[in-house]
């Protein structure tokens, strides 16, 4: 069992609660790589019946076809849902007019109130490292919100103008305080929803190097320059590749996590539909 709730993330989904009715919808990003790892149970406690809409952040950095069978997943559980990438823009210009319609029937209702029409307030909300800066500043078309390739850069709810019409609550990411299962505190890390101080680099990377074999195992043999993945000197020699010795494997480790987190081995997703 992993145990990890720092003081602010405490903080934060107490404000969150506060100020949900305030709210229209709630705009969940979830990484596209671990759909599944990355939604925090809390969160649905915490924004209760508050229509809501599920983006899944890093598409470009996720297998494709996995993130397709995620999609269906959600929309057949009744989640409105699609992939964005918030570095090249795909799919950023629809979530405004996916919003609304989301909300139609509350629009309409509201006005047979004769209620005045006032910009639509959306909460985003996401575990650490999901990419919600990143995120929020593709959508203004400017920076406005710090950004870190790190668990815990937001502290903060902040809210920022879209256009006259639609606002944004940006706030901080927020995990749960324990995980009963390791594998997903693997996907978190991996992913750098926790710390690296957390967990041991040598068992994320020897959990990532035995499923890359499973389920990537020609990208790892490209990446590797290996052909026979049962060499059991593997990290060794790809150490030795990158002209690191033997008694430096954490650089190895850091260098297979870097490598990991940037795509460069590959687009890989480590949550599979059960299905696939």
């Amino acid at each position: 069992m992993i145990q990890w709730f720092p003081g602010h993330m405490m903080k934060a989904k107490k404000e969150m609660a506060e100020i949900l009715r305030l709210i229209d919808i709630v705009i969940e990003l979830i990484d596209a790589r671990i759909p599944q790892s990355s939604q925090n149970p809390l969160f649905h406690d915490i924004v209760k019946n508050k229509p809501r809409l599920l983006l899944l952040t890093k598409s470009m950095l996720a297998d494709d076809a996995m993130t397709k069978s995620w999609i269906k997943v959600y929309e057949q559980e009744g989640n409105p849902c699609f992939m964005i990438d918030s570095i090249s823009g795909f799919n950023i210009n629809r979530i405004a007019s996916f919003s609304r319609e989301i909300l139609k029937d509350k629009i309409e209702h509201d006005r047979a109130r004769g209620l005045k029409d006032r910009p639509m307030r959306a909460m985003v909300i996401g575990v650490p490292n999901v990419g919600k800066s990143t995120f929020i500043n593709s959508l203004v078309k400017k920076k406005v919100s710090a950004v870190g390739n790190r668990p815990g850069v937001t502290k903060a709810q902040q809210w920022i103008r879209i256009n006259k019409d639609f606002e944004l609550l940006d706030t901080p990411g927020v995990l749960w305080p324990k995980f009963e299962d390791q594998t997903q505190g693997y996907h978190l890390a991996l992913t750098g929803a926790i710390r690296d101080e957390v967990l041991k680099k040598e068992d994320l990377v020897l959990y990532l190097l035995d499923y890359l074999k499973t389920f990537y195992p020609t990208y790892l043999q490209k990446y590797m320059e290996c052909q026979d993945l049962s060499e059991p000197h593997l990290i060794d020699q790809f150490g030795r590749r990158m002209g690191i010795g033997e008694e430096d494997t954490d650089r190895i480790y850091e260098i297979i996590l870097k490598d990991f987190r940037a795509g460069v081995i590959g687009r890989i997703s480590l949550d599979r539909v059960k299905h696939e």
